[in-house]
């Protein structure tokens, strides 16, 4: 019997899934606002928030003259 090709988006390569999770708890009105922002940028609400706290991050690490690990 010939395979079928499955729908939806492959699988992604063990070096490409993210292996951390991180609980963030909010106000709601905090997460209407986030979400807000993230559809405004055009973009998922956890890519928002990771883009804004690695911006924020490298920031602090740089003016602190300490590495930046995300960036090796």
């Amino acid at each position: 019997m010939p395979m079928t090709q499955r729908r939806g988006r492959p699988p992604k390569s063990s070096g490409d899934t993210k292996s951390e999770s991180v609980l963030l708890r909010m106000e709601p009105r905090e997460k209407q606002a986030f979400l807000l922002a993230a559809s405004i940028a055009g973009i998922p609400l956890s890519i928002w928030i990771r883009e804004r706290l690695r911006r924020t991050a490298t920031r602090e690490l740089e003016e602190a003259g300490r590495q930046i690990p995300f960036l090796d």
